[in-house]
Order: structure tokens, then sequence, then C-alpha cells
């Protein structure tokens, strides 16, 4: 699957999407929240919310094929990036909850690819003219994150008492994990636009063994979070097309087909 530009990225999503919901596929899950993200970086797009609208859809393009890449390598043959490897293989896994697959999707693509994405969009100096755009970003992650949390919610009447106890508290730590993720992000894609090719493979590959390592967190959790989600789990719908359908129409716009 490979994306010429950002309407690719969204079709290529309502496929992965469409199909996950038929097979009862986890991988919709992440597949839903992305590409409702994708829509509405493309809604601002359209609106000209950025500085630069074309460059953003070459941007959101190599976004979106870091992400096709590392799926169509892991259905091949289970290979692709780390990251995404510790990501797709708990994709079987019924203990693994919603909120924790759709946090794994998050940093794989985070912490790994948007520094990929942004360093080919804008090589060298040309970077820095970049910045503006990529915060704004932020933004609509924000929308997006608050209207998935409310799905998620739904789907899983404990996380919606922890929401009413703890004041949306997971919300916002989502929420600023993803700033400060992007942040992180942003920080080595102007390393690696001034990167040579050599340095770029040390570099992504370092990225890479950093963002496993989190997705093993977030996958085995220590503390008093691992009771919480076995809560978590217990009480969450476990219909796979049913969440997939749900989280895809969390943004309220037509859902894939």
């Amino acid at each position: 699957m490979r994306a010429d530009n950002i309407d690719d990225v969204v079709d290529g999503l309502a496929g992965i999407v469409a199909e996950a919901r038929r097979a009862g596929d986890r991988v919709g899950y992440f597949a839903a929240l992305y590409r409702q993200v994708t829509v509405e970086v493309r809604k601002a797009i359209h609106a000209g919310r950025f500085e630069d609208g074309p460059r953003m859809d070459r941007f959101d393009t190599h976004f979106g094929n870091r992400y096709f890449e590392a799926y169509d390598a892991w259905r091949r043959d289970g290979s692709g990036p780390r990251c995404w490897r510790e990501t797709f293989g708990l994709l079987d896994d019924a203990d693994t909850v919603i909120v924790q697959h759709l946090l794994l999707g998050v940093n794989a693509h985070i912490n790994l690819d948007l520094a990929v994405a942004a360093a080919r969009t804008s090589p060298g100096a040309d970077i820095q003219a970049l910045r503006n755009d990529f915060l704004l970003i932020n933004d609509i992650l924000a929308s997006v994150v608050l209207a998935v949390q409310d799905s998620v919610d739904a789907l899983s009447p404990f996380m919606s008492l922890l929401d009413k106890v703890g004041g949306r508290t997971d919300e916002q730590i989502l929420d600023f994990s993803i700033r400060q993720s992007r942040e992180e992000a942003w920080y080595n894609a102007v390393l690696l636009a001034g990167q040579t090719e050599e340095q770029q493979t040390t570099t992504i590959d370092r990225l890479d063994i950093r963002a496993a390592v989190l997705a093993r967190l977030i996958a085995h959790p220590g503390g008093l979070v691992r009771p919480a989600l076995e809560l978590i789990r217990r009480t969450e719908k476990d219909d796979v097309s049913a969440v997939i359908t749900h989280l895809d129409g969390a943004m309220g716009g037509a859902s894939a087909g």
C-alpha cells in the first residue's frame, strides 16, 4: 500500500478499518483513530489553517506511508520496526484493553514515525519553516483525543467511572503525553533533517528501540495500573467489530464503509 497524497492516506486507512471491522481484527482500533486525525488534518488544509497547505499534504503522506509500510511488513512476514512489531504483536491478545491498543499505536507513530516524516518533508535548513504547522496539529490531535475518549468511555464502563472520579484525568494525561511526545519528535526531526543518510539510519534505529521499550511498558504496566486494567477488561465491550465501528464514528462524521 502506497499513498501519493493525503486523500490516498484517508482511503488507505478507511480500507484497513473496513477490513478490520469485517474480520474482527483489533488493528482497526488505532486505524480508526488515525483515520479521523487524518480527515481532520485534511479539513484544516482545505480551510487554509496551515501556513503551507501543499507542504502539509506531503508531510501527512510521508507520515501515512510510514504506517502503511509497517502494516504491510507485519502482514507479509511479521517484520518491520520493533515498536510496530510490539504493537501488532498484541492484536490477538484479548487481555490488552482498548485504550492500550490505542496508546500502542500512538506511541509507535509519534515516537518513531513523526520525526522521520517531518525530516523527509523538509530536509536540511527547511525543517525550521515547518515548525508552526507541525505544532498546529497538536490542536487537531486534542480535539480527536477528546472525541475518542468519550467513545472509549462508552465502550468501557470502568473507564467512564474513572473519568467521573478523576475529573477526566486520563484524557488530560493522554493529551499531555501526546504533546510531550510531539515536542520530542520535533527535536528529533530537526536532528534527522541535518544528518547524512548513514547518521539517519543510526538515529532512526535508536528511536525505534526507545519506542519499543515504551510499547512494552504500555502493554505490561506495573503498580496499581495492572489491577485497574483488569477491571477495565472485565467491563468493556468485547465485540471487536462493534468497537471499531464505535471508535470510527467518534468525531460524528461518516465512518469507513
